[in-house]
């Protein structure tokens, strides 16, 4: 479904990304791993179009995107959870869901109705303004605000970061069960190692701009791996 080759950017004169090159197939949730600072980040809104891209090809369901704006993007079927979660936070929670689905025209309703099945928590919260939720909240609420654009390929940075082990399981189920019923694609931007085994097939390792290392997911659970290829300790 995506795939990317030989991805640059920088910021100025200073190179993030240095020949980025992987693939992503339908249905498959992808981890990756790196320290702060490695280009996890800056991979992610690269491959949105928030960040320009230097060099690369990216295709994306058969289309080049390699030039194109973030809406075309969007339009593509791309879906773009941020770190931070960026929610409009004066906005309710209804009307966050409803800025998601705002480009389905008459099926918005609809859309968000779905979404709220898949994420009952939201359903008693949908006249509370999105800045007074709790962290947890707030994250469950960027997932099913992005998931309302209705996406083929969903881009998650750093989904579990400050929120508590409960929600983290939530979050975890809820991914788990759209990529079962609706083969949701998922590239996963995350330090939470648990979490990031528990979804993914296949982790990337990050370092320095690039891709270094490919590993099965499940060795994840293995410390000395951990320390040795990856670099994060548990």
């Amino acid at each position: 479904m995506l795939e990317v080759r030989g991805l640059c950017a920088s910021y100025g004169r200073i190179s993030i990304l240095t020949g980025v090159t992987f693939d992503v197939q339908q249905g498959e949730i992808v981890g990756v791993l790196g320290h702060n600072g490695m280009g996890k980040t800056t991979l992610m809104k690269t491959l949105m179009g928030f960040v320009p891209a230097t060099a690369c090809t990216i295709t994306f369901d058969g289309v080049d995107l390699t030039h194109a704006p973030t809406h075309a993007r969007a339009q593509a079927g791309i879906g773009y959870v941020p770190q931070g979660r960026e929610i409009f936070p004066r906005l309710s929670v209804r009307d966050n869901l409803r800025m998601g689905a705002a480009g389905n025209g008459s099926e918005r309703q609809a859309i968000v109705d779905s979404v709220l099945a898949d994420f009952p928590l939201l359903a008693r919260l949908m006249d509370r303004q999105g800045g007074t939720l709790s962290g947890g909240e707030q994250q469950i609420l960027a997932i099913a605000r992005a998931l309302c654009a209705r996406p083929k390929l969903m881009l998650l940075d750093e989904p579990t970061e400050g929120i508590q082990p409960s929600i983290i399981d939530a979050i975890a189920e809820a991914l788990q069960m759209l990529q079962s019923s609706r083969g949701l694609t998922i590239v996963l931007v995350e330090q939470h190692l648990e979490f990031v085994a528990q979804l993914s097939r296949r982790v990337l390792v990050i370092q320095k701009g690039a891709i270094v290392n490919e590993l099965d997911a499940a060795r994840l659970h293995d410390a000395q791996v951990v320390d040795e290829i990856v670099g994060i300790g548990h």
